[in-house]
């Protein structure tokens, strides 16, 4: 694999999402109480091999620089290749606002025009899987397609993929047409938004949209040259979820209490890394009753938990009863307090006698640094 380089592309839509945006990309998302969405694709990406990712940010992203840091938890604090992230730039001789993340390319061709690797291993961060991705380079270079494109087969009744993009292969897997998954075929292909072509290829795809002005994203500009290029499909058969909507978020921490779902995606194709914090173990006291949780260090639980998903330094009352729920870093949980399918940002301070009800398709949010 030293001849592909990975780019984690994260012009990724938050409409769905954006309770837990308004302050961090979906990358930054907490999962699991200590990990982040990126974490998998980037321990992914260097656990086939790969030593050159660039990222390309969207948005606030100053919670994202802060968790990857020089790379170094990933393997990715070299003194050749390396980690790279790079922002979107605006030109303020340029009358038009352009959007986009081409524009993030080509602000940046520099990076990709003197990388040594041939090929470009280009993903989103939101697609949640342990993919070992030497299988599918190699399957790139043996069909000899332009672009290759992951997938994976679903069933109707897995309704996170709904709106997620559609493949339409035929018989030698080659993709007729991209659409969108609307949830009424028994059987469909999911895009995965993993794509493996030449650099040069990439680098021309970003040039010839930007002058045309055809295109403003890159699967965009991809989808345009369908009739062009050769673009075949490489199937994947592993745990996947999509966080791109607030449901599947919650439902993919949900299933990751899972210990089958969680074997699979935390060590299948090597361990998924993240960022060292150094804190004191958790503190249970003789009051406390915690059952089917995942309950990161530094946290005191005197209360009731069950089914939750609790991170660091989260305080839990006596008294307070906490189930079927998310509480992210930081947050206090008073006495006599119940929740029920509810997440819980940040340095939320939930007051006494406090009941608050979701339900698992439509969990409870309280924003970040809220006091209720």
């Amino acid at each position: 694999m030293n001849d592909v380089m990975g780019i984690i592309n994260l012009s990724e839509s938050d409409e769905n999402i954006k309770d837990l945006t308004l302050s961090r990309s979906i990358a930054s998302i907490m999962v699991l109480g200590r990990y982040r969405v990126v974490d998998f694709i980037l321990s992914n990406m260097t656990n086939s091999g790969l030593t050159n990712v660039g990222i390309f940010t969207h948005g606030n992203s100053r919670s994202l620089t802060n968790h990857l840091g020089s790379g170094k938890h990933w393997g990715l604090d070299r003194k050749r290749d390396g980690l790279f992230i790079f922002h979107p730039e605006h030109r303020l001789d340029d009358n038009i606002r352009r959007t986009g993340d081409l524009e993030n390319f080509k602000a940046n061709l520099d990076y990709l025009k003197n990388s040594n690797q041939e090929y470009v291993l280009l993903s989103r961060s939101y697609m949640i899987c342990n993919i070992d991705y030497r299988p599918f380079v190699d399957y790139h270079k043996k069909t000899g397609a332009d672009i290759t494109i992951a997938y994976k087969n679903m069933e109707n009744s897995v309704r996170r993929f709904v709106e997620c993009d559609s493949l339409t292969l035929d018989d030698d897997k080659n993709i007729v047409s991209i659409g969108k998954n609307l949830g009424k075929k028994r059987h469909y292909d999911i895009s995965m938004e993993m794509y493996v072509m030449k650099r040069e290829l990439f680098i021309k795809i970003i040039e010839e949209s930007v002058h045309r002005g055809d295109a403003r994203f890159m699967k965009e500009a991809i989808f345009n040259r369908m009739e062009d290029l050769n673009v075949n499909a490489y199937q994947f058969d592993g745990y996947l979820s999509c966080v791109n909507t607030l449901q599947n978020y919650y439902q993919t921490n949900m299933d990751l209490l899972n210990v089958a779902n969680s074997r699979e995606l935390f060590y299948k194709n090597g361990r998924i890394f993240t960022k060292v914090l150094d804190s004191p173990s958790t503190q249970y006291t003789d009051n406390s009753y915690v059952s089917n949780s995942l309950v990161a260090n530094g946290c005191i639980i005197e209360g009731t938990v069950e089914n939750c998903i609790i991170c660091r330094d989260v305080h839990v009352k006596k008294g307070a009863i906490v189930r079927n729920s998310i509480v992210f870093p930081n947050a206090v949980i008073s006495e006599t307090t119940n929740l029920n399918y509810t997440i819980l940002d940040k340095n939320v301070v939930i007051t006494e006698r406090k009941m608050l009800f979701g339900d698992s398709g439509s969990p409870f949010v309280i924003k970040k640094n809220t006091v209720l």
